[in-house]
């Protein structure tokens, strides 16, 4: 077939009406951008195939021994955090740019974006060697805490508390720099593959544990002392959502739950507003609280229905 034969072919089958289908994409995608008043500047956004890789490659860097190559030997480890690191900085740096020209009030160029990435990058990168530190705290928790933990190695490569929780110390930098989507998107990989979402603006201090994890949510505004223990389907969210004149709602305001050093709480407990849970205190299992407790309180789900004879506490969402 010659090449003037193939230019003169459609370049998609009618059989399946796919050019059709094309036309009608482009329209709405036209009039969503219109909307948006976008046309001149489509969407390009950073990719979450790429921060996945990103993240295992500075997995990797934190941890070279147990995240690395198998055949790591002591007098290259050096040099292969030093290669590790190199490749998935600059692989973010893009994402940065990316973000950055997308965010972008007034339109700039690809390259004007990518130069204030890779300042935001670099101080991404000097913060490191704290995110090791603070993991170190949160892998001896786990292993400390679990008597069926035999090692910190094994609680590194296993426990699905542990990857969400080195998503998130990843991510809470990232988004302190300004770097909000990709922040996000880090978290809700996690959030993909382990069932524990962790806002990437929460706020979580050393010897963090998350007990087998599925169902956690902790939101935006949630602020986590020090050696706090979660088990699974706990969450620290909102008891209420307001709205502006407009009825848009209202985001940013502080409306998740603060809790303090030394506090455990147990499956499937739902924790919400913006109360405080004192320090040293224990949260039984399903309990629902939206009202704050003095420090080494001990509640129960016995308690809660005792409130009231409707078993319903007068602070309770309604």
């Amino acid at each position: 077939m010659s090449q003037d034969t193939k230019k003169d072919q459609p370049l998609f089958s009618d059989e399946l009406g796919i050019s059709q289908i094309v036309s009608d994409l482009r329209a709405v995608r036209q009039a969503s951008l219109e909307h948006r008043n976008r046309l001149n500047r489509p969407p390009k956004l950073p990719a979450r195939k790429v921060l996945a890789e990103v993240v295992d490659g500075l997995g990797a860097a934190l941890f070279p021994n147990r995240l690395g190559l198998p055949d790591l030997r002591e007098e290259g480890l050096d040099y292969f955090v030093g290669h590790t690191l190199d490749v998935a900085l600059r692989e973010l740096v893009t994402q940065v740019a990316l973000e950055l020209n997308f965010s972008a009030e007034i339109a700039t160029t690809f390259e004007e974006s990518r130069e204030q990435a890779i300042v935001l990058v670099r101080d991404f990168a000097s913060r490191l060697p704290a995110v090791r530190k603070l993991l170190d705290t949160d892998i001896r928790a786990a292993y400390e805490g679990d008597p069926a933990a035999r090692s910190v190695d094994e609680v590194l490569v296993c426990y699905p508390g542990i990857n969400a929780i080195i998503h998130y110390r990843i991510a809470h930098v990232l988004h302190q720099l300004g770097m909000p989507l990709i922040a996000r998107m880090i978290t809700e990989i996690a959030h993909s593959s382990t069932g524990i979402d962790i806002h990437p603006g929460a706020q979580i201090a050393e010897g963090f544990f998350i007990d087998h994890g599925t169902g956690v949510v902790i939101g935006e505004t949630s602020i986590i002392g020090r050696h706090v223990r979660l088990y699974q389907a706990v969450t620290l969210g909102a008891k209420r959502f307001p709205v502006d004149a407009d009825g848009a709602l209202v985001k940013g305001n502080e409306r998740h739950p603060i809790v303090e050093d030394d506090v455990v709480i147990y499956a499937g407990a739902t924790i919400l507003g913006r109360i405080t849970i004192g320090r040293g205190s224990v949260i039984g299992g399903n309990v629902w609280l939206t009202y704050s407790i003095p420090p080494n309180s001990n509640i129960t789900q016995a308690q809660m229905k005792e409130a009231l004879p409707s078993g319903r506490h007068p602070d309770a969402a309604t």
